[in-house]
């Protein structure tokens, strides 16, 4: 049986938790560990994704530039959210390999 960090286990479930389109399945490949694994860190953690709109009003940008500028500001956030989690997976990994 593997042990993993909690660090890990914490940023598994957030990368999760950021990727709306993904399943436990893909996140678990993406990383991995065994997708009932990832699916028991996420029930503990209580992080079942938000149900529906959250209640909040829509601020729309003032030019499809800007609109543009913010959409592509938050794939940057996401993009460095994963590259995170995959840098600490690796290093992980990589330690566990050694003798």
């Amino acid at each position: 049986m593997k042990h993993y960090p909690p660090e890990f286990k914490a940023d598994a479930v957030a990368l999760y938790r950021s990727r709306p389109g993904a399943t436990i399945r893909s996140v678990a490949a993406d990383l991995g560990v065994n997708p009932e694994t990832l699916r028991n860190w996420v029930r503990a953690a209580g992080a079942s994704r938000p149900r529906g709109r959250r209640a909040e009003i829509p601020t729309e940008p003032a030019t499809p530039l800007e609109a543009e500028n913010a959409a592509l500001r938050k794939k940057v956030r996401e993009l460095e959210e994963e590259r995170e989690i995959l840098r600490k997976a690796a290093k992980y990994f990589a330690g566990e390999t050694r003798w």
